[in-house]
């Protein structure tokens, strides 16, 4: 399997490769690259290039040092360079939002267009860093099994989906304590709602109305608040991961969308 080094990290990735335009996928918090399954087969059977990959301490790939989001920000576009792309559309499921959007600020020359998924522009609340936090301790003390496990299912995904155990399964495969990095990066990361009208490039932004996590309003609020066209799609009975909970709701209009790049 791929993996490129970039900003001192060693990144597990897939590239479909081929002569098609890129589209760049990043995927959530305790999720890795194969979060995009559903999708990866109708893009490259579009003729898109699509690469996906896992970020700082998720799948394959692990982290040397603390981290935040404009870091792993610099990761996508450090791939880019590695895979030879210059310019790409850029979709991110929740944190892989959060640095989709610092991408785009850090770099808007390098982004076509933007797919972003149950994302968020703003900190972490009061609110909910106490429930995660408690979320996390108790993760620590007793693992991912069980009630906690069941709770961390909760937050991802709507009751009765079906590939929950799949996702299970890999969060019990590591220990929790491997989370750390990922966990501070999550729980202090600054708000960019100020900035987010600075990010001109086309968007399409999915939210799912059952998302337990970041609720409707604040994608939302991330797509009205884009300079850029920006489309805001709602996912009927969806969680936090609409793309792998409603894919027969998702890749149509993904795909409409994408066809303006194409």
């Amino acid at each position: 399997m791929p993996f490129a080094g970039v900003n001192g990290q060693t990144i597990h990735y897939l590239d479909t490769g081929g002569d098609g335009p890129a589209v760049v996928l990043s995927h959530g918090f305790s999720m890795d690259h194969e979060m995009w399954v559903h999708q990866v087969g109708p893009l490259t059977g579009a003729g898109w290039r699509v690469v996906t990959y896992d970020e700082r301490s998720w799948g394959q790939t692990v982290h040397t040092e603390p981290f935040d989001y404009w870091d792993l920000a610099a990761d996508v576009l450090g791939l880019m360079d590695h895979l030879g792309i210059d310019r790409a559309v850029l979709g991110g499921m929740s944190q892989g939002g959060f640095l989709t959007l610092r991408a785009a600020l850090t770099a808007p020359a390098r982004v076509r267009a933007m797919v972003l998924v149950d994302t968020e522009a703003e900190a972490l609340s009061g609110e909910d860093r106490t429930h995660y936090q408690a979320l996390f301790d108790a993760a620590i003390a007793m693992g991912l099994s069980g009630e906690v496990g069941d709770a961390l299912e909760m937050v991802l995904f709507a009751p009765g989906y079906a590939d929950a155990r799949y996702w299970r399964g890999k969060w019990a495969s590591k220990p929790i304590t491997a989370w750390m990095g990922a966990k501070d990066c999550l729980f202090e990361r600054d708000s960019i709602v100020d900035r987010l009208g600075e990010i001109t490039c086309p968007s399409i932004v999915f939210h799912g109305d059952a998302d337990m996590a970041i609720p409707l309003e604040r994608g939302r609020l991330v797509s009205d608040s884009l300079s850029g066209s920006s489309t805001f799609v709602v996912v009927p009975g969806a969680g936090h991961t609409s793309n792998l909970e409603a894919p027969a709701v998702v890749n149509p209009a993904l795909l409409d969308f994408l066809a303006a790049f194409d």
